[in-house]
């Protein structure tokens, strides 16, 4: 497995792989599904090419020798922090060390550019996933934000919040 930076040229795989591992049926073959949370898609192809143009963002993907994409993360620079987010791997690669890999790259690039620490958000109610990111060091800050309102995002059939999560690299 490779790890790299996304390229423009990524992004039809990207779409489809966030899409398959965070919503529909497909999805519930993986072990961080949020089919069960929301309806309508997780991402688009213009909100992945907005996240590739954007400043200070990158998308790292990991991809097989057959240079197929199994996994991304998305990373922001943030005044004193990281942020991360999308971390998504293949469904049916899922608990294969893909995601710790991604984590561990995250970080490295992280410390590459001088920041000293990551955060995220995790919806509250995915105590499973949670807790993966609490055995890997991170830690929930107490602080709370409110799920997105924008269906683009997804539709909640549930009322919904985010719980912050952070680690010091």
């Amino acid at each position: 497995m490779s790890i790299s930076m996304a390229i423009k040229a990524d992004i039809p795989a990207l779409n489809i792989l966030i899409n398959n591992a965070y919503r529909g049926e497909g999805a519930k073959k993986g072990w961080t599904t949020e089919a069960d949370l929301l309806d309508g898609v997780r991402t688009s192809e213009q909100s992945l090419a907005e996240l590739i143009n954007k400043e200070g963002a990158t998308i790292l993907v990991s991809k097989d020798e057959n240079n197929i994409i199994t996994g991304c993360v998305y990373l922001q620079k943030e005044p004193g922090t990281c942020y991360l987010g999308m971390l998504t791997v293949s469904p049916l690669l899922q608990a294969a060390g893909i995601g710790r890999q991604l984590l561990h790259a995250a970080e490295k690039y992280a410390r590459r550019e001088n920041i000293n620490n990551i955060s995220m958000t995790v919806i509250s109610v995915r105590q499973e996933l949670i807790d993966w990111y609490e055995r890997n060091d991170y830690t929930k800050t107490g602080e709370t934000k409110p799920f997105p309102t924008d269906p683009a995002f997804g539709i909640p059939k549930q009322p919904l919040e985010f719980v912050v999560m952070r680690k010091n690299i």
